[in-house]
């Protein structure tokens, strides 16, 4: 079927137009009228660069996975879901048979089709087709906009799941960009005490500082090794330590930052390989865990939204009509240093 959408034509070739995209309900999906979209990281990388790693974008792509919308038809097998349901959907499909999913570990099924992710088409188009099983209801207190950002959170509350947090522990956030921001709430709502967010952007750090329990460190100015121990003790640390901004030069911080038996939690994804010093990791047996999207947490995001305990309306720079796609994936491109998450509105 022809559809509107904002299509990837190649590296720094973005158009509005119709393409072919699937269309055809299987008895247990839903149709979605897409109300909202939220640019992502990875979208603009593949904009900019035309790959992330091996998926590398051979043909035009509609880009967008952080989505909510409205339902507009289920099918014959879907039971807990309604036309007219207001919904948001978890972008990542694996095979439900594949022994990671076996695992409840999904996420990390060699087979998953991901919104966006080449060769899958995303959903910044007015109508997708999505399984049933991985479409979730927003409850009447969470708008639209917070819908098409569970997503990002998603990946936070990953994060705080793999720290195994104990309440009252203090948490380190290195890099304050949109997924350090939803790392650092959701560690606030998984019992952390305090979270000191570290980066070299103060119009970031700004906006990690209106948040109750975020300290925040320009590392430009200020040694984070420096406020962690003032913190918590020369000889101590940090709880958890949650690596969010992707640079391989804060990797020495990060290690020298996290407690004796602490944790290490990988978030940001560098372009390149990493080295690090092991035997430092290993004197203070640091735990080391890594994180790739989600698995199991989406239900919970948004309860924990619907909750009022994360408010992630602060974050939401501007919204842009869907007929201004292309200028609001040149702003994000830009990376101006007020911005946090710019989102697409295509259903007023």
């Amino acid at each position: 079927m022809q559809a509107e959408a904002l299509v990837l034509e190649r590296q720094h070739e973005l158009s509005l137009r119709e393409i072919d995209l699937p269309a055809e309900l299987g008895a247990h999906d839903v149709r979605v009228h897409v109300h909202t979209v939220g640019i992502c990281g990875s979208d603009v990388h593949y904009y900019t660069h035309g790959r992330i790693g091996p998926f590398v974008v051979n043909e035009p792509m509609v880009l967008g996975h952080e989505a909510s919308g409205t339902i507009t038809e289920v099918g014959s097998a879907v039971t807990d879901l309604a036309v007219g349901d207001r919904v948001c959907m978890e972008p990542g499909i694996p095979d439900m048979t594949s022994r990671a999913a076996k695992l409840g570990v999904y996420n990390v099924d060699p087979a998953v089709r991901f919104w966006a992710t080449p060769p899958i088409h995303g959903c910044l188009t007015p109508d997708v087709v999505h399984p049933a099983a991985f479409t979730y209801k927003l409850p009447d207190n969470v708008s639209f906009a917070e819908g098409a950002m569970v997503e990002p959170l998603a990946i936070g509350m990953q994060a705080t799941v793999k720290a195994r947090m104990t309440p009252g522990d203090v948490c380190v956030v290195t890099g304050a960009g949109p997924i350090g921001l939803m790392v650092a709430l959701s560690a606030l709502a998984g019992g952390a005490s305090e979270v000191i967010v570290s980066d070299l952007v103060d119009e970031k750090l700004q906006i990690a500082a209106g948040y109750d329990g975020i300290t925040t460190v320009n590392v430009a100015r200020e040694s984070l090794t420096d406020k962690v121990a003032a913190r918590c003790g020369a000889e101590w640390g940090a709880d958890v330590v949650f690596e969010a901004s992707g640079s391989p030069k804060v990797y020495a911080d990060a290690l020298a930052c996290v407690r004796p038996a602490g944790t290490l939690v990988l978030v940001g994804m560098p372009v390149e390989p990493v080295t690090f010093d092991i035997v430092a990791a290993q004197a203070k047996e640091i735990s080391i865990e890594t994180v790739f999207r989600y698995a199991n947490v989406y239900d919970r995001t948004i309860a924990l939204l619907a909750s009022g305990k994360i408010d992630l309306k602060p974050l939401i720079s501007e919204t842009f009509d869907f007929a201004d796609s292309v200028a609001a994936f040149e702003r994000a491109a830009r990376g101006e240093p007020t911005d946090v998450k710019l989102q697409i509105l295509l259903d007023k």
